[in-house]
């Protein structure tokens, strides 16, 4: 996770105080919860003139078996370690494991950042 700035609290454990507000290119935004469903993507200017793809919902991951990738849909999300809530809801992030036509599959790109589902095949 990228720093919002520096830490709050001092070595010996101390209360740090704010010098300023957060400025503009130091903010954060609010956290894509790409979801499992029909493929919804939006793009969002990013620093640099750069551009991200943000996967609002998909149900396509490409997943590595060895040396080939296959195209599969995912069905559900079995796991997740980042909020367990997450599985409840379907929500896809780094490190999720899911159900795909093609098996259990880990999460291994960003859906939020990259609007795509790479996985790698778990072995049961």
């Amino acid at each position: 996770m990228k720093d919002q700035g520096p830490s709050t609290r001092k070595r010996t454990g101390g209360r740090r105080v704010r010098p300023r507000k957060k400025k503009r290119h130091q903010l954060g935004r609010d956290p894509t919860e790409t979801t499992v469903d029909e493929p919804r993507l939006r793009t969002v200017d990013a620093r640099g003139g750069t551009a991200k793809t943000r996967a609002l919902s998909t149900n396509v991951a490409q997943v590595a078996d060895g040396g080939e990738t296959t195209e599969a849909t995912v069905e559900d999300v079995v796991e997740n370690p980042a909020n367990p809530n997450y599985v409840r809801r379907n929500i896809v992030t780094k490190g999720a494991v899911v159900e795909t036509s093609a098996g259990r599959a880990r999460v291994t790109s960003r859906p939020g950042q990259t609007g795509q589902v790479n996985a790698v095949l778990v072995e049961e």
